[in-house]
């Protein structure tokens, strides 16, 4: 189908699309990667009047590291992150979770900003945000502010991100020498979005055990979330395979289901379950070999 007619705006600093957003209020829509956006409007799901594009604002496209925090811009997308050596660094699951993304069109087209602010509750990067403890930086008429990746995603296309708002930062702890993360999913055969996706990143202390362990889970419920009762099982503790396949049954612990034609709830569960036991049994393993100096 083709969109509806809209007034299409494209400007070049992100102050000057703040004022769009401000001046058009409802009527406007962000267009970022464009890899959500236009489809809905092809569908006519959305029929914005005005279309903010900011993909030419070239200071949200940078990746960098500075003071022990991976700073990725809102416009990088999913193949500079998957490519990018300051994040194979920094935050390797990131980078290795941005190449599980779609196809190679997508990846080069959809941005970091765009997915996030998106809120679907299958998408990939919500999980390992969360595992990462990300802090996400958005500015708006009433000026900055950071927001913690737990607060963020609220519910199923629903964020913390308010009208008016643009996301420009996503901020991500450096990974220590003794720490691992993963992450695995079931992806739908068709689109690649996960029926069930979790992310771990486990920190070791020098004895062996757990120091510190977070684990997202995502495409399970309504939004993704902390999957603290997982965490609280592990840490203190040696991260055997059958503490961690105990700990893992408790990652879809008080959660409501997704239900569609792509997965019963009680399989989405199931799956939760099992892509948590996957990830921090890979997040383990790759956090004893940086522990013994391998990489």
């Amino acid at each position: 189908m083709i969109p509806a007619g809209f007034a299409y705006h494209r400007p070049r600093t992100v102050q000057a699309a703040l004022r769009l957003l401000r001046a058009y209020g409802d009527a406007a829509k962000v267009l970022a990667g464009g890899q959500s956006l236009l489809p809905m409007m092809k569908l006519r799901l959305l029929e914005p009047a005005h279309v903010v594009d900011i993909g030419r604002i070239a200071s949200l496209r940078k990746i960098r590291v500075r003071d022990g925090w991976l700073i990725i811009g809102a416009l990088a997308t999913h193949w500079m992150i998957e490519s990018s050596p300051a994040v194979r660094r920094a935050a390797p699951v990131l980078a290795e979770t941005a190449g599980v993304i779609g196809d190679p069109q997508v990846r080069n087209l959809g941005t970091l900003g765009g997915a996030l602010v998106h809120g679907d509750p299958a998408a990939d990067y919500p999980a390992v945000m969360l595992a990462l403890d990300a802090e996400f930086a958005l500015d708006g008429p009433d000026g900055h502010r950071t927001v913690p990746a737990r607060e963020f995603f609220r519910g199923i296309m629903t964020t913390a991100a308010d009208p008016g708002e643009l996301l420009t930062e996503v901020r991500l702890p450096v990974s220590g020498t003794r720490v691992g993360g993963a992450y695995h999913k079931m992806p739908n055969p068709a689109s690649g979005f996960a029926l069930a996706g979790a992310a771990a990143v486990v920190g070791l202390d020098e004895t062996g055990r757990c120091a510190h362990v977070r684990v997202g889970v995502t495409g399970v419920g309504p939004a993704a979330y902390r999957a603290t009762g997982v965490e609280t099982a592990l840490v203190g503790r040696e991260p055997t395979d059958e503490l961690i396949a105990d700990a893992a049954r408790l990652a879809t612990d008080g959660i409501v289901a997704n239900e569609d034609p792509h997965a019963s709830a009680e399989y989405r569960l199931h799956l939760g379950r099992v892509m948590t036991r996957r990830a921090l049994a890979a997040a383990v393993e790759r956090a004893r070999g940086r522990a013994r100096g391998g990489r």
